[in-house]
């Protein structure tokens, strides 16, 4: 098949990291991929002379930060502006999907010469900010959906016909990078996070929690890494170590010197940190966001109620105080969790799910044509 995948702009996130696995895995398959993308957002020039002034310097070119998708073998066409992204800049093919509700309505817009068109839906919407209603507006858009987690399912099925089938395919983690040999506990108790400044992703949830549990294991250490450095809003708490833009291949030993990993949003569209996690033998301690329920169900780790630091913190306490043994159980169900659905096995459901898409797409079409000519005949 001949597939493009449309991308509001590459970064570091999540979403990105999984479209450029799924866009590698295709092409090996024999699929002639393609991502069309924007440039990255640059900063108001008004902004650029306040860093300036407050003599942090001029920021750094937003387009020259790292992205998942260098390096990538597949062809990756950046167009000239922030603009729409319309039928100039989009090959011909079999299926064009979208990758975010902004993207979309461009593709409803695009010709049908550039493919069945697909809604790959990893995401509850622009992270809160954009009302329900108009998040619901794309998922009604005709296109085939194809959705990464139980709760996103759940979620689009709210706002969709009943009778609309779906696409689920969940992901994995790469067990290439994130493998690691079996271990038995941390010398100092040692949990980890995301840092992340999103208010949704709740890190002052687990700060709250690491600070609740030293009250019975004064010597925790907390390990971090994320994009952002430390913001005034989330500061870290003594015997802490933040990590900032961390590349792929130390992003294991981060998770490996962890006994337990936190997780801790109000609402996400998967979870990538948690099969991360696991696939480097750390047991998750999460909120049921995201993949989280259904992650954690084998026993990997423990499930938290939203918001609940006092239950992330006995968590903490519970998981560090383990005997060996029962610790080094709780890691091989988690390592065993990710190791049952592999990368290729995603893909082998991604490929089928492009394939449902053309076959809905060559259906619609020929009713179409059919309805016309009863009407001509009538």
């Amino acid at each position: 098949m001949r597939i493009t995948f449309i991308v509001t702009d590459r970064n570091m996130s999540g979403g990105v990291r999984v479209i450029a696995i799924y866009a590698e895995k295709l092409k090996a398959r024999g699929h002639d991929v393609t991502i069309v993308s924007r440039p990255r957002a640059d900063q108001p020039v008004r902004r650029k002379i306040k860093s300036l002034v407050k003599g942090n310097g001029w920021p750094i070119d937003p387009n020259t930060l790292p992205s998942h998708f260098d390096n990538l073998t597949v062809r990756h066409h950046i167009i000239e502006s922030r603009r729409p992204i319309g039928d100039s800049d989009v090959p011909d093919g079999d299926v064009v999907i979208a990758t975010w509700w902004e993207t979309a309505s461009w593709v409803n817009d695009l010709s049908p010469k550039k493919g069945a068109k697909a809604y790959f839906v990893q995401d509850f919407g622009a992270n809160d900010a954009q009302p329900i209603e108009r998040l619901a507006a794309t998922w009604n858009m005709p296109m085939h959906k194809i959705v990464i987690s139980s709760y996103i399912r759940d979620l689009v099925r709210e706002h969709i016909p009943a009778d609309e089938p779906l696409s689920l395919v969940g992901n994995s983690a790469d067990l290439e990078i994130f493998r690691t040999p079996r271990r038995g506990k941390q010398p100092t108790p040692t949990v980890g996070t995301m840092y992340s400044t999103e208010s949704f992703k709740r890190l002052d949830l687990c700060l709250n929690a690491v600070g609740i549990a030293r009250k019975q294991l004064p010597e925790l250490r907390l390990v971090a890494f994320g994009p952002h450095a430390e913001s005034d809003k989330y500061p870290l708490p003594p015997n802490s170590q933040l990590h900032h833009n961390v590349p792929d291949d130390r992003v294991k030993d981060i998770y490996s010197q962890c006994d337990a990993w936190l997780f801790g949003p109000a609402k996400e569209g998967y979870g990538l940190p948690i099969l991360e996690a696991m696939a480097c033998r750390t047991p998750v301690i999460a909120t049921p966001a995201g993949a989280a329920p259904e992650l954690l169900e084998q026993g990997g780790g423990i499930l938290v109620d939203h918001g609940d630091s006092e239950g992330m913190a006995a968590a903490i306490v519970r998981i560090c105080s383990m005997d060996e043994s029962s610790w080094r159980a709780m890691s091989d169900k988690a390592y065993a969790t990710v190791a049952a659905f592999t990368w290729d096995h995603a893909a082998d459901l991604l490929e089928a799910a492009l394939k449902t898409a053309v076959d809905r797409a060559r259906i619609a079409r020929t009713q179409s044509v059919r309805g016309a000519q009863d009407e001509i005949q009538a």
